[in-house]
């Protein structure tokens, strides 16, 4: 038995008819929504694990549900749209959409769809398993039981302290700047965040750091934001 949940995004009840007893057929869970509003709040209330999206909805446009959805998910989604210009395809995909369908579809390709993306996910799956611990020369961070070890002693960390390393962790070798992090850390990018970052990364260098006027880990990128360096 499929163990996914598929919210069914459709105005048209033939359309949305045949795609959900489809799905029925073929022991997957689903969710119904016939507008944009009750789309949203289906996805944000009952996290599915796949989006089948219709874009002429009568309260809003497709690719604005797209573009809301990814400010906050991942969630895999594809678009089953009579819309078949080239145009309409790379707006929706740009906009976060990671497959097109374009109708009519046959049951079968729209299974095959599914069975792609599905493999997808367990892939994800297997790969975010294998990335719960990570290890950057003596600095070990555990996701999985949020504890960070520096030459396997436990790190005393904050809650800020840990945001900061983890966020760095995940982005290892690129420089996030000081708007990104405040975003991710507090929400919004205001000044008093700002210096508030200045100052948690100071500690958060004095706990990591055997020498900070020397940092082996954390280099600053002066009125720009912070890197974590990949340590040999």
């Amino acid at each position: 038995m499929n163990k996914l949940t598929i919210l069914v995004v459709e105005d048209d009840r033939p359309v949305r008819n045949l795609i959900t007893t489809t799905l029925k057929a073929h022991d997957y869970r689903y969710i119904q929504a016939e507008n944009g509003e009750t789309a949203i709040l289906e996805a944000t209330s009952h996290n599915p694990d796949i989006i089948l999206l219709d874009l002429g909805l009568p309260d809003m446009d497709g690719v604005e549900i797209i573009r809301k959805i990814r400010t906050w998910s991942n969630v895999p989604i594809i678009v089953i749209s009579a819309r078949s210009e080239d145009s309409d395809k790379i707006e929706a995909l740009d906009a976060g959409a990671d497959d097109y369908l374009t109708k009519p579809f046959s049951v079968e390709e729209l299974l095959a769809r599914l069975r792609v993306t599905q493999r997808r996910l367990a892939m994800l799956k297997l790969d975010s398993a294998a990335e719960n611990v990570f290890v950057n020369g003596d600095l070990r961070v555990d996701y999985a039981a949020g504890c960070a070890y520096l030459k396997e002693e436990e790190l005393h960390l904050t809650p800020i302290e840990y945001k900061l390393l983890c966020l760095l962790a995940q982005n290892v070798g690129k420089v996030l700047t000081h708007t990104y992090i405040t975003q991710k850390i507090w929400g919004n990018s205001w000044e008093n965040n700002i210096a508030s970052l200045r100052v948690f990364m100071a500690t958060l260098r004095r706990k990591l750091e055997a020498t900070p006027g020397s940092p082996q880990y954390i280099q600053t990128h002066i009125g720009v934001g912070y890197r974590m360096l990949k340590v040999g």
